[in-house]
């Protein structure tokens, strides 16, 4: 009697970084996003081409097909290639993450979220308007807020002291877990089990 064939069904999610393109933003804390995606492919062994409105990695995590992008339209414009890219993979809202900064959270800390405000980052601002709902997963990464009054703008466009490039691996590692539970597990258990940790 022949064996029936096995059909094996591939979820397919988009995880974004942001950050701003350019060597002068390369390393500063207003692009973790970018970092934390790089050290997944990294990890997964992968790597990213150019393609349109971003750079974009093709990767498998056990059942689910994961398409990574780092934006290149800038960070107030991240909406552009998020939409794209989600058309054209024809991925489901709830099937999105966002790695994001996060001025609130002390550094180092991860916060992942189903929905909810832009939190006054622009990145976060311009794909809900572009989607049209603020309902995609994002995980927001802690930088802590150590500025004076008016410098905000200064210290999310600069880099991360040395005590905390130190640190930075570990929480990178964290925030990729996170990620892969997301995939894997859906973004409650996620949220459970990585959420200020």
């Amino acid at each position: 009697m022949p064996f029936p064939f096995l059909f094996i069904t591939f979820m397919k999610y988009l995880i974004v970084g942001l950050g701003n393109v350019g060597e002068e933003y390369w390393g500063t804390r207003h692009n973790i996003g970018f970092r934390i995606v790089n050290t997944l492919v990294e990890k997964e062994n992968a790597t990213f081409t150019e393609e349109r409105y971003g750079a974009v990695a093709r990767l498998r995590i056990k059942n689910c097909e994961v398409i990574i992008l780092k934006p290149n339209t800038y960070m107030n414009l991240s909406g552009t290639a998020v939409r794209y890219w989600m058309q054209k993979e024809k991925i489901q809202l709830e099937n999105i993450l966002v790695a994001v900064d996060d001025l609130s959270l002390p550094f180092g800390t991860i916060r992942i979220k189903s929905k909810g405000s832009d939190g006054g980052h622009n990145g976060l601002k311009n794909i809900t308007a572009m989607l049209g709902t603020d309902g995609f997963t994002r995980l927001r990464f802690g930088l802590g807020n150590d500025f004076p009054r008016g410098g905000q703008i200064d210290y999310v466009l600069g880099h991360f002291p040395e005590d905390q490039e130190k640190i930075l691996p570990d929480r990178l590692g964290i925030a990729i877990d996170a990620i892969r539970c997301f995939c894997l597990s859906g973004v409650e258990n996620a949220m459970n089990q990585y959420n200020n940790k």
